[in-house]
């Protein structure tokens, strides 16, 4: 994968965390969807993208996101982001109205298995 960003998976029952570290732009957004599509099993009612290490996203990385809403939603898993208030994508996420269809949360919490910190 490109170097501008990594990605981090751990799978728990019924539970996949996606961790996105680094930056997501025109670069790398589809080698990025292609790694998330593969990590993402079939079996996994739940999806998290935790987006606290992203420091970057151009419109590519938001049009990733809207993609795999919609890709998850056709298969029936659900998908949460996590993004603190105050990282630098907060802002572009709420201008593209992305939180009006897809839950986002500041931090993991107990409902996905890890406890908050």
């Amino acid at each position: 994968m490109n170097e501008l960003a990594r990605l981090d998976v751990e799978q728990r029952p019924a539970l996949c965390l996606l961790r996105v570290a680094g930056e997501i732009d025109i670069s790398n957004a589809d080698e990025l969807s292609a790694a998330i599509e593969e990590a993402v099993p079939n079996g996994a009612s739940r999806v998290v993208v935790d987006l606290s290490a992203t420091t970057y996203l151009d419109s590519a990385g938001v049009q990733l996101i809207f993609l795999l809403v919609q890709r998850l939603n056709d298969r029936r898993q659900e998908l949460r982001l996590v993004v603190p208030e105050d990282a630098p994508i907060r802002a572009v996420l709420e201008l593209t109205s992305l939180p009006t269809i897809v839950a986002v949360q500041d931090r993991l919490g107990e409902r996905e298995g890890w406890p908050d910190n």
